[in-house]
């Protein structure tokens, strides 16, 4: 097995691990900084220390400049459009449980414009497995304490995040970038920091508090979460269809749900255990 297949093959596990992990990382980094100046000082420093990098290996770019084009598309709409919204809904009291929720069925959009895209066929087993998923990833929050979904700005914040990450999927599939991933990631990161950082200078006070629990948030979100997970995220959608990949998104929740069970004592009831059981069984019926 060459070193390929055998990345194709631990990528969803990993990127699951470290993807789930983020939306109550990021809810912990929100209690000593406002939303979009958190995320511009997490963009920030990934360029930082990805610049170095380029520099030093001087990766696979573009051919052109449409190629560099879209890669800035596609980083715009998931770190700008996908992580700030989310973001800003979450400061706006949003559990990391309901985000999770909301961002795990966005790849019911992909399935809907997948056909239209990318010429992918849905047949009726993948549909199947696309509403065990839905419905397995809403009954796991739901089971929780912390649930929380009344349909404020808040909540709608993250459906247009979900809109974004579903739309950044659909791009990349029908428009592919030869690229490193070091060049895709600081292309991203640039485009991140860019966009955000004015809005947060405009609208936010800037006022950070520095404690040891916003410097674990914003290692793990920058490693973890923003370098690993999005390298993995951009690496299966190339190898794989825009369907198959996003339907990965309904075990984001349940993952979470575990995380939970396993770091923070939270129990796990029979709902909880019986979503994450449907929402294996809706991304295995997607991924066949």
């Amino acid at each position: 097995m060459s070193r390929y297949d055998l990345l194709a093959r631990v990528a969803p596990g990993i990127f699951l691990v470290f993807w789930a992990s983020g939306f109550g990382v990021a809810k912990i980094g929100l209690r000593y900084a406002e939303p979009l100046t958190f995320l511009s000082l997490r963009f920030g420093l990934i360029v930082a220390l990805l610049v170095p990098v380029f520099l030093v290996l001087r990766p696979l770019v573009p051919s052109s400049r449409a190629g560099w084009g879209r890669l800035a598309i596609v980083g715009f709409l998931i770190q700008s459009v996908y992580f700030g919204l989310a973001y800003l809904g979450m400061s706006l009291g949003v559990s990391a449980g309901t985000a999770a929720v909301i961002a795990s069925l966005q790849p019911l959009l992909v399935a809907i414009a997948a056909p239209l895209v990318s010429n992918e066929r849905i047949g009726r087993g993948r549909w199947a497995g696309f509403a065990l998923g839905a419905v397995g990833a809403l009954l796991v929050v739901t089971a929780g304490e912390g649930f929380q979904a009344s349909f404020d700005a808040g909540v709608w914040l993250c459906v247009g995040s979900a809109i974004g990450m579903a739309a950044a999927t659909l791009y990349q599939k029908r428009f592919p970038v030869a690229a490193h991933p070091v060049t895709v990631n600081l292309v991203q990161y640039v485009v991140g920091f860019a966009t955000v950082a004015p809005l947060a200078l405009w609208l936010e006070t800037g006022s950070i508090d520095w404690t040891a629990e916003l410097a674990f948030a914003l290692g793990w979100l920058i490693v973890a979460n923003s370098i690993i997970a999005v390298s993995l995220l951009i690496f299966m959608v190339g190898r794989s269809e825009a369907a198959r990949v996003s339907a990965l998104f309904f075990l984001v929740p349940p993952v979470a749900a575990l995380f939970g069970w396993l770091l923070l004592d939270e129990v796990i009831g029979v709902q909880s255990w019986f979503g994450i059981g449907m929402a294996l069984v809706g991304v295995r019926l997607v991924s066949r």
